[in-house]
């Protein structure tokens, strides 16, 4: 077991493990996920209206689970058995996608994989918050996140490497995509431990009113403007249709999320640092301008030039983000009920999620991919604009 280290200096070596635990799943998740609208349609002769309602299914799934298992967390008191579980049903779930040979067995297989997410989510974020010490908790997620996005764009810059190495044979990059989904496992059960001082177990249900009253307003500021940020921030697949508006072929749509990613997993780290110095609202504000002008760039010009720099600018917003916004509500929900914090989070910024990407595909095939952007920018400025009012009437008062 890697110790729990609580000088307030230097980042736990549990942290940095919980890390590698996130590289290698999500390496392991987007070997497959980057392959499988293709391998569905093509191996499977699955129609494209079948995969919207499996990824729709899988997705509705797991922000279901994510309530729950941050609210068993709090009741429990532990974190890492519930994402021990979550990242070992996401491990069970690949070598289905390898064995599939219909579209019943890849339902399953993505519907087993979003459950573990799920459940996995809120326990693993409360856990990064109980074993970093307040001063670098922000560098402490920005790492965490950091990590998780080097795998992002290393998943699908393997699966096009391992196509080419394996004559498109999907199933055998899927096989491939079991061995860093069991590393992922076996590195959490051996590489982490929870901290001494964590939650007590309250067995209570963290979700009665008194409890929910215990979450301040504070903590429901930050989980509206994370839902606003979501809304004006939709579904990464557009930007892979701009690109290929622009010319791009379409064996290579894969380099725009690699492209986004790397600049996400280069970012976060530094700016989650910059978050435990500077006001967390004032940098929000920053990663929220930077998404306006990342949706101005792409709503201008379906060129090559003007695209990837419109990515660059949508991969740093999510670096100086989605770190900082886990801080945030760290910083504002009480330790007992981090997981139940998070749970509720993330279920109201995946709804956005949704709520946004069906805008945006509504806004693309009725106006185009020009107001589609603009719309984002528009919701983005919304945003900008309530935090701006807030701080103002803070200030006032």
């Amino acid at each position: 077991m890697l110790p729990v280290n609580r000088d307030a200096g230097t980042i736990p070596p549990a942290i940095w493990a919980l890390g590698f635990v996130s590289l290698l799943m999500d390496v392991s998740s987007e070997l497959i996920h980057s392959l499988l609208p293709v391998f569905l349609m093509t191996a499977l002769g699955v129609s494209a209206l079948t995969i919207g309602l499996i990824e729709g299914a899988a997705e509705a799934t797991a922000l279901i689970v994510k309530v729950f298992s941050g609210v068993l967390s709090d009741w429990w008191g532990k974190r890492k058995p519930l994402a021990l579980l979550g990242y070992g049903l996401g491990a069970i779930a690949k070598p289905l996608f390898a064995l599939a040979g219909g579209a019943g067995l890849v339902v399953a297989a993505r519907l087993i994989d979003r459950v573990g997410k799920g459940i996995r989510g809120a326990p693993r974020d409360a856990l990064v918050a109980d074993l970093a010490p307040p001063g670098i908790r922000g560098a402490a997620f920005g790492l965490r996140q950091s990590l998780d996005t080097v795998g992002a764009f290393l998943g699908p810059l393997l699966a096009i490497g391992l196509m080419f190495a394996c004559a498109d044979d999907f199933r055998a990059v899927f096989w491939v995509a079991t061995l860093p989904a069991g590393l992922a496992v076996a590195l959490l059960f051996f590489g982490v431990r929870e901290p001494a001082g964590g939650p007590v177990a309250r067995r209570v249900n963290p979700i009665r009113g008194e409890n929910l009253r215990r979450l301040s307003g504070d903590y429901w500021w930050v989980v509206g403007i994370g839902a606003a940020c979501t809304l004006a921030r939709f579904s990464e697949a557009f930007l892979v249709l701009r690109a290929a508006q622009g010319g791009l072929p379409v064996a290579l749509t894969p380099l725009v999320l690699i492209g986004m990613n790397l600049i996400y997993a280069a970012s976060a780290y530094p700016f989650g640092k910059l978050s435990d110095r500077l006001s967390h609202t004032g940098l929000l504000a920053w990663g929220l301008v930077v998404l306006i002008a990342a949706d101005a760039l792409l709503a201008y010009s379906n060129h090559w030039v003007w695209v990837w720099a419109g990515i660059s600018f949508w991969g740093l917003h999510l670096g100086i983000t989605q770190g900082l916004l886990a801080t945030m509500v760290a910083a504002t929900a009480p330790a007992d009920l981090r997981g139940t914090a998070y749970g509720f989070f993330n279920l109201v910024s995946g709804l956005a999620m949704l709520v946004a990407s069906a805008l945006a595909g509504l806004l693309w095939d009725r106006a185009g991919a020009t107001f589609t952007f603009l719309a984002g920018a528009g919701f983005s400025a919304l945003a900008l604009i309530a935090m701006v009012v807030r701080g103002t009437r803070c200030t006032e008062s």
